[in-house]
């Protein structure tokens, strides 16, 4: 039985979803306003397993991912640099797009963007003036908190606490201090849109409220993010969308830990992020995703200079064995039985650390088998690793670098191997050096050399 945290309620509970096989998931995506960090690549590499792992266990998933290209961030970075916020909205949705497919991140079925869903957006704030759920005033339109007695049942902060708890930004046209902004008035030189109460653009609450049920209907099975989306973004979708069609949102609410750099959370306000094209500049994405795949996805993480080096190591021992094992015509069902330790690792509320450990195991067993010549049994434990590692994203078959040189690095083997035969052992050592300094690391053994990239 698979079960999840709900972070609506807090609680481990079982999942099923509302229409099975079918299972519907919304991640928020990124503010395209500048290249992509290792704390979105967090998030993304999370809810990616999660579709991996919800795919192999033979559910239909549909995920939607958005881009949010409208933004009070977006705004001033485009002013900053001077160029238009269309340009720069999709000069930088493009990073992302290339650092999601450059970590093995799989495409969403749909990825909706805000700006192809204004009109949407206005319907939704129309319907919850009329309902008396919003106001408008001096061209912007607020949500009034207090006409939803649930508010704050998300991240658990009672409605009457939160004036004196949160900062609240005073806007013109404001009833009440925290009541948060549907729309907002177009400031002079701003981009902007036609709406009934004036030239301006949508609240980011309002944007994931509108795509999310346009693409999955209401009530979905899974929204997911970052935890510190839980509030108030999160909790401002869940306002919008339930007073405007008078039933439950999302079911299931999953949320990924802070990635922390020197103790700080990661992020751009904070100056303190690394781009993910220089964490790949001397790291495979297999790593980057054993990384974060070797702590829960809920906990917090802390990325440091030598944060990658042992999962570096793991992904070597378990690529290792995958190219000494032989491969065999492993039965379905047999290798399905030798995963069972990782099924119900990622079955416990997506435990990746103990599945990652159970590969280990299934690798210990599987060189066993190479030792005394159990070819059988070293094939099905190599097809049960390929396996695993495919839902985790780690399929060696991935790794771009080493499927560009794989054929180059076994032609200079080959002739390696050659002037070995011919005693020619000076040749062979200068080959191997040649390899090395460019990063390729030979390992002999008794089944021939390996390599690997460093």
């Amino acid at each position: 039985m698979i079960r999840f945290t709900n972070s609506l309620g807090g609680r481990k509970e079982p999942f099923e979803p509302l229409d099975p096989p079918r299972v519907s998931i919304y991640v928020c995506g990124p503010t395209v306003y500048d290249v992509p960090h290792v704390g979105h690549a967090r998030a993304a590499i999370v809810f990616d397993v999660l579709r991996r792992y919800l795919t192999w266990r033979g559910y239909d998933v549909c995920f939607v991912r958005n881009i949010t290209d409208i933004d009070d961030k977006i705004i001033a970075r485009a002013q900053e640099l001077g160029v238009d916020t269309a340009i720069l909205a999709d000069r930088y949705t493009r990073a992302y797009e290339d650092a999601m497919h450059a970590l093995n991140v799989l495409p969403p079925d749909i990825s909706p963007r805000a700006t192809g869903h204004i009109l949407e957006m206005q319907e939704l704030i129309s319907r919850l003036i009329a309902g008396g759920y919003a106001y408008a005033g001096e061209g912007s339109v607020y949500f009034a908190v207090e006409k939803f007695p649930e508010y704050g049942k998300l991240s658990g902060r009672p409605l009457d606490e939160l004036a004196n708890r949160e900062r609240v930004d005073p806007a013109p046209g404001k009833q009440h201090p925290i009541d948060f902004g549907l729309w907002k008035a177009a400031k002079p030189g701003e981009p902007a849109w036609p709406s009934p109460w004036g030239p301006g653009r949508p609240g980011w609450f309002t944007e994931c409220a509108v795509m999310s049920v346009r693409y999955l209907g209401q009530p979905f099975d899974i929204h997911g993010g970052g935890a510190d989306l839980i509030f108030p973004h999160h909790e401002n979708e869940i306002a919008q969308a339930e007073v405007d069609a008078g039933r439950q949102f999302a079911r299931v609410w999953l949320h990924n830990g802070f990635l922390n750099i020197q103790g700080e959370k990661m992020s751009k306000s904070l100056k303190n992020f690394i781009i993910v094209s220089d964490v790949l500049g001397e790291y495979s994405a297999a790593v980057v995703r054993l990384f974060f795949c070797s702590a829960h996805y809920r906990s917090q993480m802390d990325y440091g200079p030598d944060a990658l080096e042992e999962p570096k190591a793991v992904w070597e021992r378990l690529r290792s064995f995958v190219r000494i094992a032989p491969q065999t015509d492993a039965e379905p069902d047999a290798v399905t039985d030798r995963l069972a330790a990782f099924g119900e690792a990622m079955d416990d509320d997506l435990n990746t650390p103990l599945a990652i450990a159970s590969l280990h195991e299934i690798v210990t067993d599987g060189h066993r088998a190479v030792e005394r010549g159990d070819d059988a049994e070293a094939g099905l434990a190599r097809a049960a690793l390929l396996e695993g590692l495919a839902v985790l994203g780690c399929d060696p078959g991935t790794d771009d670098r080493s499927r560009l040189v794989g054929p180059l690095v076994e032609l200079l083997l080959e002739q390696r191997e050659a002037a070995r035969r011919d005693k020619d052992f000076a040749r062979a050592d200068e080959i191997r050096a040649r390899l090395e300094r460019i990063g390729v690391r030979v390992e002999d053994s008794a089944d021939g050399p390996r390599w690997f990239l460093e």
